[in-house]
């Protein structure tokens, strides 16, 4: 039964080449009880043309200039109506019925949020959520596999665009500050599959550990412990973090 309204939320910028395979994964989930929004970076290479054709089968479209794709997602948050929140950057696409697995969570279990198990560069699957005081590697992931419930989403807060990894400064707060109850779907239950060079691709890898520094010390985790992990990181991947260097 589709008892749980879920919004589902696009964020896209100049993506003509990668955004109809993203639209028509939600639309043929088959989902009535469904809300989707589409919000667009003011785009100037044929992405406006393919939304405006399905514009009759998506709830809204905004197209206007934000200040990144952590801005456009807070948009598409304060629009959404439904009583659980799913996002699904361009690009990314969800499995057939996805959103009716996501459904069944939230019907038969007692929770704030999901992880579902996703496809990257391989399968992600897991929730761990002891691992989050010295390691980010703790989820399956954002866009495609994290859903929320609404009223949820806007006790922790929006996102804090200061960060390059905004979510996962919102899911330090949802689990350790909030204590909201996650569970992960099961590793067979795969939502769908993320597009190669997505946003988190492109970050420089010293940039990427310099920003979850700033994120666990303003989510007040001592200091000794937060570099004690930096050093740890950076002893692990020593080449990736030469080569971050050279750029």
């Amino acid at each position: 039964m589709e008892k749980n309204k879920l919004s589902i939320i696009t964020v896209v910028k100049n993506s003509k080449t990668n955004i109809e395979k993203t639209i028509k994964s939600v639309l043929e989930q088959n989902y009535k009880n469904l809300e989707y929004i589409i919000i667009d970076g003011n785009s100037d290479d044929g992405t406006l043309e393919i939304l405006n054709r399905y514009k009759d089968k998506i709830s809204l479209i905004i197209s206007e200039t934000d200040q990144g794709i952590w801005d456009a997602m807070n948009k598409g948050i304060k629009l959404a109506k439904g009583n659980i929140i799913g996002f699904l950057n361009s690009g990314d696409i969800y499995y057939p019925d996805a959103l009716h697995t996501v459904n069944r969570y939230f019907l038969s279990k007692d929770i704030d949020f999901i992880f579902g198990s996703v496809e990257k560069y391989k399968l992600m699957h897991g929730f761990k959520p002891w691992k989050i005081k010295v390691s980010f590697g703790f989820y399956t992931s954002h866009s495609i596999g994290f859903f929320i419930k609404n009223i949820k989403h806007k006790e922790v807060g929006f996102y804090n665009a200061k960060f390059l990894s905004a979510d996962l400064d919102f899911f330090y707060k949802m689990i350790v500050n909030h204590k909201m109850k996650g569970v992960a779907t099961k590793s067979n239950e795969i939502l769908g599959k993320f597009e190669k060079g997505g946003f988190s691709s492109k970050i420089n890898y010293i940039d990427h550990l310099i920003d979850l520094n700033k994120i666990r010390i303003n989510n007040n985790q001592n200091k000794v412990l937060v570099y004690l992990i930096f050093f740890i990181k950076i002893l692990k991947k020593p080449i990736k973090f030469l080569l971050a260097l050279k750029k």
